[in-house]
């Protein structure tokens, strides 16, 4: 009964002290941030309790919150996958993010429908995350959402002097589909290989149309290039 009593007052007392520590911001201590994480991780499964009150609550800074997430995965492995998912539809876009990379790292290819979805999240580095996520486990069968970010109108800006502008995750986009063995984007991207208002992107689309088709253009120009391609789609 003395133990039970000594323990529950540790364990209280840990509590409490962790709990004070993930309110504080880091920002311009990375070693005292890093020690925390470090000691965090020597409590194992005794920090999961107040890691998941730092995860729930905006009181503590964006960064803890990222951090705890983070840590709920290095403790609890492959346990913590269903409570990570959760997470993906969390209102905020740190925690979404958070919980992808967590994800990655824990191996988690059984989420690619979740991954999809969250290729249309309207936070750039949550689609970005979530793009990676899916060729990292190489899911192709989810290419067809991939090609589907070439027409999100939110990846790309407006711009005073030239309207409608390509943002840089439209690179990845057409690199991935490239990646993913996307077959039916072939004559799509054939097509996009030959204009010149896409020249921005034309290394992304050659690399893509190699990957699908398992031809390489000849070294030179992109014209010269562009004459192999047109060649190609003409066979």
């Amino acid at each position: 009964m003395k133990f039970l009593l000594l323990f529950f007052l540790f364990s209280s007392t840990c509590y409490g002290s962790l709990l004070n520590q993930f309110k504080k911001d880091y920002t311009n201590q990375p070693q005292k941030f890093e020690q925390l994480k470090k000691n965090t991780l020597e409590l194992k499964g005794k920090a999961i309790g107040t890691l998941l009150s730092v995860i729930k609550s905006s009181d503590y800074p964006d960064k803890n919150r990222w951090a705890a997430m983070f840590l709920i995965g290095r403790i609890m492995g492959s346990k913590s996958k269903p409570l990570l998912v959760k997470y993906l539809e969390h209102p905020n876009w740190v925690l979404r993010l958070s919980s992808l990379k967590t994800l990655l790292s824990l191996s988690a290819n059984e989420y690619g429908q979740e991954y999809a979805g969250l290729l249309k999240d309207k936070s750039l580095l949550v689609r970005s995350q979530a793009l990676d996520n899916i060729l990292h486990f190489k899911l192709n069968k989810f290419a067809p959402h991939v090609w589907k970010m070439l027409f999100d109108s939110q990846n790309y800006y407006q711009s005073k002097t030239k309207g409608n502008v390509r943002g840089h995750i439209i690179k990845e986009v057409v690199k991935a589909v490239g990646d993913l063995k996307y077959e039916n984007a072939k004559s799509s991207l054939l097509k996009l290989a030959v204009a010149d208002k896409y020249s921005d992107i034309f290394p992304e689309i050659e690399y893509s149309l190699e990957k699908i088709t398992g031809q390489k253009s000849p070294h030179g120009s992109i014209s010269k290039r562009r004459t192999f391609w047109r060649s190609y789609s003409r066979d």
